[in-house]
């Protein structure tokens, strides 16, 4: 499998105040690394406040990192400025949660779609691009009629395939689409999941979902990344999380997606004691202790790391490594 993407040990701060005259700054994204692998969907879920959509946006450089590396095609992203970013832009795509925000009211939806193709190919010609705009709608599943139409005028479903519209318009790569169905009623949440895969397909794309939805990470996702505050907990195929899932705090996010039907749920729900700890004040140790019903003495004293328990199964938990490495110390034979 062909890596697009390595991110590397990525680190973004946030300044937050504590007082009247006291500043604390929070690790949004702490030390995160991983590969994307070229046509895959890689689910990235965690509760709200584990820096899931910060991760997207530092990942694009819409948000400048602190330190770490972004590479895609042989280059880092992080030192990159904004005129240096100019030649990548096009292959790296968002998709936002509220299409209404990110469309301009001011603009028909058609030039909302051709005004990318314009911006990166100056040559196309207007007509041209006006053509690609149509062909676009009726690839996302709307009428030609629709160009000239203003975005107050569409549903929010309707919107958000023209901001998808919008987003492939420039023939990206990568496409990080942050709570991009969430806003969404259910049944319009299934059509859209179904569009997103028959244009990954279709376009040779490759996808960083971010959600908080289990089941509909589960649905689009080949490999699932958790997070919690800022850091990756566990990393693994799509099957691996909601079979052998490792990580208590992935094993409390499985055990809350609901089951239609009751006889098919293998455990019961785990609830979680304790509440988040503050960004600004994070506990000595492993960030989840406090929470944890498997924690041990040593989670308390020393942060874990992320270890691979099995191929291509990464989990940061003490007890999961403690297991590795005994099976590891029994002699063969």
């Amino acid at each position: 499998m062909d890596s697009i993407m390595e991110v590397v040990n990525l680190h973004k701060q946030f300044e937050i105040k504590t007082g009247l005259l006291t500043k604390a700054k929070i690790n949004a994204v702490d030390g995160v690394s991983f590969n994307l692998v070229a046509g895959e969907t890689l689910g990235v879920v965690g509760e709200s406040g584990s820096g899931k959509s910060t991760l997207g946006r530092t990942i694009l450089k819409l948000t400048n990192a602190d330190s770490g590396k972004v590479i895609y095609k042989g280059e880092d992203l992080v030192p990159l400025t904004s005129k240096q970013m100019k030649r990548h832009r096009s292959q790296l795509q968002m998709i936002f949660q509220d299409p209404y925000a990110s469309l301009n009211p001011r603009l028909k939806v058609g030039t909302s779609i051709s005004e990318p193709m314009l911006a990166n190919n100056p040559s196309l010609g207007r007509d041209e691009a006006k053509r690609s705009a149509i062909e676009l709608l009726e690839l996302v599943g709307l009428s030609p009629q629709m160009y000239n139409l203003y975005p107050h005028e569409f549903s929010g479903g309707q919107r958000q395939r023209i901001s998808i519209a919008r987003a492939i318009a420039p023939k990206p790569s990568i496409i990080v689409c942050d709570e991009a169905v969430s806003a969404l009623d259910v049944s319009v949440q299934a059509q859209m999941l179904n569009l997103f895969n028959e244009l990954k397909e279709k376009l040779s794309l490759t996808y960083i979902f971010i959600g908080h939805d289990l089941s509909v990470i589960k649905y689009i996702s080949d490999r699932i990344l958790v997070m919690y505050l800022g850091q990756v907990v566990e990393l693994a195929p799509t099957d691996a999380i909601f079979g052998s899932k490792m990580h208590p705090y992935t094993q409390a996010l499985v055990s809350a997606v609901p089951e239609p039907n009751a006889t098919k749920r293998q455990s019961k729900r785990i609830i979680l004691e304790g509440d988040i700890p503050s960004p600004g004040s994070v506990p000595k140790g492993c960030q989840f202790a406090s929470r944890c019903f498997m924690k041990m003495k040593m989670c308390m004293e020393a942060a874990p790391n992320l270890t691979e328990v099995e191929e291509g199964h990464l989990v940061r938990c003490h007890h999961h490594a403690r297991l590795k490495k005994a099976a590891q110390d029994v002699p063969n034979g």
